[in-house]
């Protein structure tokens, strides 16, 4: 009798086993369940014929299926995310160009997650964050622009002294003149100004356009550039430095284009040239395309350098910029003896999203 007992017992456990694992809750209620259901709907605005990646304000309307969970989160694809209590939602991209997103939708139904992913293209037309057109004559705009002061170059062992004068940085006939002079100044022998939008406007991620020409002169060194926001508390070069041009009146003509980080600055900064035509006779576009994947260096939008972004370096938090001209020093060499005066000019500043 005892035996027959344990002969019936055995399949009723079975059964009761397979019940147990056919009910798709492995008891961790936090892993996502990539094979269910759930559907991810989008429809990108102002899609068309000609658009087919919409209109560029990088809208796109999600409606996800099941629409009764008690919550979802959504990876965006851009490094946002939203957590919310609705099936139905909309995200605006901001990164221009044409680029393609993975979005990763989990939703909970009070038990279970489910997710699923999909793949998006969206267009986003560049749009104007800042700029200065320098349009209006005088002393540059004290809403957008600061100045440092001082001598010595900040290491860089130049000779100049930086003021705030009208002599050395003014706004005339449309354009920003940084004038470099051979002058006695508060203890130095040359004068000149550097500009930066530090405190005024700083900015993460987007295309930045300076339209500019080069001063003349043996030792002159023109800049434009950009520095970390965080610089008065993570110094340099942990701050990282972005430089969308230089030019040596030594080497007329050679552009460069560099980065600055720990590991990588000063004599072994991250750079690259190319090599122009009138540098110091004509206006050039000098611009940097700036994402968290990629830094872009152009001269009239003729690419030249591509530096790989990463989560490990300095640039994927706020920058500000800067217009300078030094003369001399550690990389501006040798000061033309008979060098006396020379403008830097600067047609406008624009960055882009």
């Amino acid at each position: 009798m005892k035996i027959f007992k344990k002969i019936v017992a055995l399949p009723t456990l079975i059964l009761v086993a397979l019940f147990s694992c056919s009910s798709g809750d492995s008891g961790d209620k936090n892993t996502p369940n990539t094979t269910s259901t759930v559907v991810i709907n989008t429809e990108i605005v102002g899609i068309t014929t000609l658009l087919p990646n919409g209109n560029g304000t990088g809208v796109v309307k999600f409606n996800v299926s099941p629409n009764n969970a008690t919550s979802y989160k959504i990876v965006f694809g851009d490094g946002e995310t939203l957590e919310t209590t609705t099936a139905t939602f909309t995200h605006t991209y901001t990164s221009s160009g044409t680029k393609t997103y993975e979005v990763q939708v989990t939703a909970f139904d009070g038990l279970k997650y489910f997710s699923a992913t999909k793949s998006i293209v969206v267009f986003v037309a560049p749009t104007e964050v800042w700029g200065d057109e320098f349009d209006v004559d005088g002393a540059p705009n004290s809403t957008k622009w600061g100045y440092d002061l001082g001598a010595g170059g900040w290491g860089n062992n130049e000779p100049q002294y930086y003021t705030n004068r009208l002599d050395n940085a003014i706004v005339q006939g449309g354009v920003l003149k940084i004038i470099t002079k051979k002058e006695n100044y508060s203890g130095s022998s040359y004068t000149s100004a550097r500009l930066l939008s530090k405190g005024k406007f700083s900015f993460k991620y987007g295309k930045v356009e300076f339209r500019a020409k080069m001063p003349s002169g043996g030792g002159t060194w023109p800049a434009l550039w950009m520095l970390g926001d965080n610089i008065d508390t993570a110094s340099w070069p942990a701050c990282g430095e972005i430089d969308a041009m230089e030019h040596l009146g030594n080497q007329m003509n050679k552009i460069y284009g560099t980065l600055h980080y720990p590991g990588h600055s000063g004599a072994t900064a991250d750079g690259s040239t190319t090599m122009i035509s009138n540098a110091d006779t004509e206006f050039h576009l000098y611009s940097v395309d700036w994402r968290a994947d990629y830094i872009k260096f152009y001269v009239d939008n003729q690419l030249f350098k591509t530096f790989a972004n990463t989560a490990s370096t300095p640039f994927n938090d706020k920058f500000f910029l800067i217009i300078n001209c030094a003369i001399g020093g550690n990389f501006g060499g040798t000061i033309d003896p008979n060098f006396v005066s020379s403008t830097f000019e600067i047609d406008y500043v624009r960055v882009y999203n």
